[in-house]
Parts: structure tokens; C-alpha cells; sequence
């Protein structure tokens, strides 16, 4: 089966020319239009399934946002198909749970690696090869946050595919499982619980493009289960200005 008809991509229904190299990657389609609102003359290109784009400018440079919905087997897609039609840089910005106990609702979270507790990845590299951020693009959302005033950590997040295996791992079959490794990787110093970075460090790896994310800490259940304040935080502003900034920064 072709998976492209007239250069148009199946999936995200676009073709070269309809993005910039530069995309920013939430997961949900409705915040596409909420970060479109950054770029200078953004139009709606594209809508397809979770697969929303806008493209526009931004100080000059062609930029997009394409929405990758929940998890990383969609998120994969998205990056191949976005590859195909030209873009080359890539900023994930979405929501996370903080898992230490320093890092609060309202904090912005930088991934430097993520850990493949995901079957995404699977299908394109051997477990023993790291899911890890393009330091460009990291080093890039690190000085953005900087410069912005944000309070920010970088280090490694938990990628999985079961959102309510994190959140009620006690009601699942293999509860035994989820409640120990959740305890390594705390033990470990894992920032922060998500869904789709695992999947896009490793096909960026494979596809050698750059990609980076950026999280709004939404909580932390762990800080809850410690009787410790825990503000619950939506407003992704931060992450969205954070992800702005650091284009700037790597076009230079």
C-alpha cells in the first residue's frame, strides 16, 4: 500500500512545502492553534485524525506545530511523515507528573534522555540503545527558560504507554511490576512521568533529526502521598514561550 499520493503524506496529509524546518510538537490538536497564535500570518494547513498543522513565521523563519496525539506509536508517525516533507527540527511540548520531590505543579521540565517504558521503540531499536534528546535543542530550551525566569529541571523522564498504569498501578494485573520499576526509577532520579519523548528521541536518532521537549509539571502524586502542598497546574503558557524562545535561539 502507498502511504503518500501526490507527495500528500497519509496520516498528516502534507506535503513538502506546507512546513518549516523548524516544528513544534504538542500532543493535543487544540493547543496547535494556541501556539500558531506565536507565529507571524499562521494558517491551518492541515487536519487529519489527531494530526492538526499550522504554519506560519517566526521573526522570518518558517515554523509549524503539528499535534502528534497521545503516546508514542502516534507520535512516531507524525515525526516520519514530518521528516518526508522537509522538517528537521523538532520541539516537544506537552504536560508531565513530576516523580521527585523538588519538582512542582507550574515547574517546566527539559528531557535529556527518557526511559522506553514504551513498545514504540521497540520496533526500531534494541532495548540496550538510549532514548536521548538532541543537545542542540536542549541546551537551546535551557537557555530559553533561563532567559524567560522559569523554574525549570533537566534530567531523564518515564515514558509509558498505560496512562492509568501510573495512576492506579494497584488496580492493574501486573501491579507487582509498575509500583517496583516506578520505585527504580525514582530511585534513580527520574524527573517526571509522560508519554511521547521515548519514541521521538529514537526515531529522531534513526531518521538523524533533532528533537527536544519541553513539560509543564501539571502535579506530583508523589509530593500528594507526602502530605507536602502540591498546586495542580493546566496552563501549558510556559512550556509553549519556552519552546518559542528556543527556536529563536537555535536559528540564530
Amino acid at each position: 500500500m502507498k502511504y503518500s499520493e501526490n507527495g500528500v503524506q497519509y496520516h498528516i496529509g502534507l506535503k513538502e512545502g506546507d512546513v518549516g524546518e523548524y516544528v513544534i510538537l504538542p500532543g493535543d490538536p487544540k493547543r496547535c492553534k494556541k501556539i500558531a497564535e506565536y507565529f507571524e500570518d499562521a494558517k491551518l494547513i492541515a487536519d487529519n485524525r489527531e494530526f492538526v498543522t499550522y504554519t506560519g513565521y517566526l521573526d522570518g523563519e518558517k515554523v509549524s506545530v503539528t499535534s502528534t496525539g497521545i503516546g508514542g506509536a502516534s507520535a512516531s508517525i507524525a515525526l516520519e511523515e514530518l521528516v518526508n516533507v522537509g522538517a528537521k527540527t523538532f520541539i516537544r511540548v506537552g504536560t508531565c507528573g513530576g516523580m521527585q520531590l523538588d519538582v512542582k505543579g507550574g515547574d517546566i521540565v527539559i528531557a535529556t534522555g527518557a526511559i522506553r517504558m514504551e513498545g514504540t521503540t521497540r520496533e526500531y531499536a534494541p532495548i540496550e540503545f538510549p532514548a536521548v534528546a538532541n543537545l542542540d535543542v536542549s541546551n537551546a530550551l535551557v537557555q530559553a527558560a533561563k532567559k524567560l525566569g522559569y523554574s525549570y529541571h533537566t534530567g531523564v523522564v518515564q515514558c509509558k504507554d498505560s496512562f492509568y498504569g501510573q495512576h492506579s498501578p494497584e488496580t492493574k494485573p501486573v501491579s507487582y511490576e509498575l509500583l517496583n520499576k516506578w520505585e527504580a526509577w525514582k530511585r534513580l532520579g527520574c524527573l517526571a512521568s509522560e508519554m511521547e519523548s521515548a519514541a521521538l528521541f529514537v526515531v529522531a536518532s534513526y531518521l538523524k533529526v533533532k528533537v527536544g521537549s519541553v513539560f509543564l509539571t501539571v502535579g506530583n502524586q508523589e509530593r500528594e502521598k507526602a502530605n507536602m502542598e502540591n498546586p495542580i497546574v493546566h496552563d501549558t503558557e510556559k512550556a509553549i514561550k519556552t519552546a518559542i524562545e528556543a527556536i529563536k535561539i537555535l536559528k540564530g
